[in-house]
């Protein structure tokens, strides 16, 4: 019998690739840039966590998270993804979603939302399952993951 779903999830995940296409065939676009920065993890009782970055972002002047300036927050916001919250896997349908607890989008706190998985070996794509509002385009998302090494 295979490994479940979601055994086969179970650990550190870096990023390798974020791609977005717009589903009105325009080009797709990185929204965290060419060499995004990321890890999703999850853990086996049932959470799970993801940071993505933007390379090189600017530090805050003051050095001190609670003093930056107006554009340097709108800067740490813009370049950066953070949501964490249970996980649930249906084996059945090979689905997977993701609960957001906490978010630094805060439109995302208290959601449920679904994903396209595929996993093959150590490597893990996860996708919108249906389109979603990004830079003011309509577009679907892929993730592409590699399995963290351990430390």
């Amino acid at each position: 019998m295979p490994e479940a779903l979601r055994d086969r999830l179970i650990g550190a995940w870096k990023l390798v690739s974020y791609l977005e296409f717009p589903v009105d065939g325009s080009d797709p676009f990185e929204p965290l840039g060419h060499q995004p920065r990321g890890i999703i993890m999850y853990t086996p009782d049932g959470y799970m966590s993801a940071q993505l970055s933007k390379i090189d972002r600017p530090h805050f002047a003051s050095g001190d998270w609670f003093a930056g300036t107006r554009e340097e927050y709108a800067s740490e916001a813009s370049s950066y993804i953070a949501y964490s919250g249970p996980f649930h896997v249906d084996e059945d349908k090979q689905t997977l979603t993701h609960s957001m607890f906490v978010s630094l989008f805060p439109d995302w706190t208290g959601q449920t939302q679904p994903r396209r998985v595929e996993l093959d070996g150590d490597t893990l794509k996860l996708g919108t399952a249906s389109p979603i509002q990004s830079s003011g385009r309509t577009v679907n998302s892929v993730l592409t993951w590699r399995r963290a090494e351990p430390s």
